[in-house]
């Protein structure tokens, strides 16, 4: 049975326009995604070299293309579709993604709304 390591990426800061509301669009904001993919990272350490583990330099930049790409009315949305980013390496058999919204339209005081979606590695789509 293979190991299941972790590789996890906290805080990446991307702005983007995700929201509900016209003003959440037409202004944006600031969303800080945490990132944690189980896998096995056994051939990385055997090896030492990057082409055989995730390049999170990489996988940054492709979650934070999706954060400031198209926007959405749901941050759930959000973090599915980065989890599906994260699952496309077919070395990850699990993501677990956090969108943090900290300026959310909430009109009381609050430090963070944040939304978590666990994914696994599958053939076939998750359905509710």
């Amino acid at each position: 049975m293979e190991p299941l390591d972790e590789i996890v990426l906290t805080g990446l800061t991307v702005f983007g326009r995700h929201g509900v509301y016209d003003h959440e669009r037409e202004n944006g904001q600031e969303f800080t995604i945490d990132l944690l993919l189980t896998m096995s990272l056994r051939a990385a350490a055997a090896s030492d070299d990057v082409v055989d583990t995730v390049h999170y330099g990489e996988l940054a930049e492709e979650v934070a293309a999706v954060v400031a790409g198209e926007p959405v009315n749901l941050i759930e949305t959000l973090a599915e579709r980065i989890a599906d980013v994260a699952l496309a390496d077919s070395r990850v058999q699990f993501a677990t993604v956090t969108v943090h919204k900290p300026h959310a339209p909430i009109a009381l005081t609050f430090s963070d709304v944040a939304v978590t979606v666990r994914r696994a590695r599958s053939t076939e789509k998750d359905t509710p």
